[in-house]
């Protein structure tokens, strides 16, 4: 049974969540239009744009998420959003106030990259007879893809961060050394997650990938077996 199962939570109820932290980011949007603050309205746009993923697979590809993988993905888009806002009428922001703010975020974004890269390893696996994967490898594949991302995020956190240095802007956050090893220890979490319980939730995106890929080798083959 899964998590949400046992919780008692309809989908109907986790679509709503979704609607209202979507509403929410747009009116985040707002407030750094008003605030004439760019790290939150590109940093609320990102995350707007991110919560239309589903959507747009759904639309695009043919790719349905159920509400819960949906739920999970705004919800890290969200929470992100709203750690550069902070609370109304201080200038602090939750990932200068709040020590576990940006671990939380990077545990969550992470988990969310480790379910895009097992998904379509898995996929890939099970479409391809040429690809066999061992799940014992696939364990080891999902810890090793969250780890080297989070790498090559910190990265772009540094990067963006020097450019950004001496102006009031905070598109990515970095506190230091210290604070870049926590983030790869959360990162690391998240993606051990998805390693463990990737297989309970994500079989049915899995297989409508898989499906995908199968229909689109159909077409380039005419149809011929």
């Amino acid at each position: 049974m899964r998590l949400r199962d046992r919780l008692g939570i309809d989908e109907a109820f986790q679509r709503r969540l979704t609607r209202v932290m979507q509403i929410t980011l747009v009116g985040l949007l707002f407030v750094g239009v008003e605030r004439r603050n760019p790290g939150i309205v590109v940093n609320t746009l990102v995350g707007l744009g991110v919560t239309q993923l589903p959507s747009l697979l759904e639309r695009d590809y043919g790719i349905s998420l159920d509400a819960g993988l949906t739920l999970w993905i705004t919800t890290a888009a969200f929470l992100h959003a709203l750690g550069t806002v902070g609370i109304p009428g201080t200038e602090g922001t939750f990932y200068r106030s709040t020590i576990w703010w940006d671990h939380m975020t990077h545990a969550l974004s992470s988990s969310v990259v480790a379910a895009v890269g097992y998904t379509t390893v898995r996929a890939l696996d099970e479409h391809n007879e040429d690809i066999v994967i061992p799940p014992r490898f696939m364990f080891v594949f999902i810890l090793a893809f969250v780890m080297a991302f989070g790498v090559v995020w910190e990265l772009l956190e540094f990067g963006i961060g020097v450019a950004a240095s001496g102006s009031d802007a905070t598109f990515l956050v970095q506190f230091g050394i210290d604070d870049t090893m926590l983030d790869l220890l959360f990162n690391t979490a998240g993606g051990f997650v998805v390693a463990v319980w990737g297989q309970a939730y994500l079989t049915d995106v899995t297989g409508a990938l898989r499906d995908k890929l199968a229909h689109r080798d159909d077409e380039s083959t005419g149809g011929a077996t």
